[in-house]
């Protein structure tokens, strides 16, 4: 099991030295893996995050959360084509850097629907998934998407939401990502969604319900991390946190940080790091009793 962290918890830029920093952070912090936010996956070069990634010991993931411009259930034939191609410069990002992961909102637009999504869009949608998933598997990169709250988007809001419609994806290299900040708002507990995910459960996002310190809000952490224990999940467990403190003021307004619980990166880092391994070490001590 990888234990990662999100960039952005270090900075909101990532050029050359804002990949440094969100690196040395990472690497300081104690964390395996650093998942980088492709906002604009032809802005980055693969192999310069490869060697800067290498030059701190870190594996490499990223994901993504397609815009209107760029949705696969679009109505718009040229803005579903434009989605799939920016996720196809994504999967090369991801393989030219080493990493073998790309998540997130894939799927449709991350923004607040005014309707329900169309059978068309979502038939769209899953056959571009299918062929993305194929292009993925050459590229030696797995696809998962990120199950998210209803305000974020209006296809894949549950565990079983997001199963029922990998059944209508064509390629078995699409699988399932929850995210604790979403699972607190959306499903009916934090221990069942995992179970019914099992083996297509490929990516994990750990975040607090206000998204600040690990432990100081309403998500119940110990049946979540203890589902992933019965599972026998070995994949990836990020965490995700946001600041204005850190990110530009357009970003923090797309994510919606109308409030800082946090201004320390190192801080915060270090004690999700903790809180993470503490989680998973004392789920694994069970198997004594």
């Amino acid at each position: 099991m990888q234990i990662g962290v999100h960039g952005l918890v270090f900075t909101g830029e990532f050029d050359e030295q804002g990949l440094r920093t969100a690196c040395s952070g990472a690497h300081e912090a104690g964390f395996d893996l650093l998942e980088l936010p492709l906002m604009d996956p032809y802005a980055f070069d693969g192999a310069v995050v490869k060697r800067i990634a290498a030059d701190h010991d870190l594996a490499v993931s990223a994901s993504l959360g397609l815009d209107a411009e760029h949705d696969l259930t679009s109505d718009d034939a040229v803005v579903a084509r434009r989605g799939e191609d920016l996720l196809t410069r994504a999967i090369d990002v991801v393989a030219e850097a080493g990493g073998s992961a790309l998540c997130g909102v894939l799927y449709s637009a991350m923004q607040k629907y005014q309707q329900p999504a169309t059978e068309r869009g979502r038939a769209q949608s899953a056959q571009a998934l299918g062929r993305l998933g194929a292009y993925g598997r050459d590229a030696g990169v797995e696809l998962s998407l990120e199950v998210v709250n209803r305000y974020e988007t209006n296809l894949l809001n549950t565990a079983r939401a997001a199963l029922a419609f990998l059944g209508d994806v064509p390629s078995d290299n699409v699988h399932v990502h929850l995210d604790t900040y979403h699972m607190n708002i959306e499903e009916s507990s934090m221990f069942d969604p995992v179970l019914d995910a099992a083996d297509r459960l490929r990516y994990v996002h750990i975040g607090e319900s206000h998204r600040g310190y690990l432990g100081t809000g309403s998500v119940d952490f110990e049946p979540f991390f203890r589902a992933l224990a019965r599972i026998g999940y070995d994949g990836p467990v990020v965490f995700e946190s946001f600041s204005s403190a850190v990110v530009s003021a357009s970003l923090s307004n797309t994510l919606g940080v109308w409030r800082n619980l946090w201004q320390d990166s190192a801080d915060l880092a270090a004690h999700a790091n903790r809180f993470m391994r503490d989680r998973i070490h004392a789920v694994d001590t069970i198997r004594m009793h």
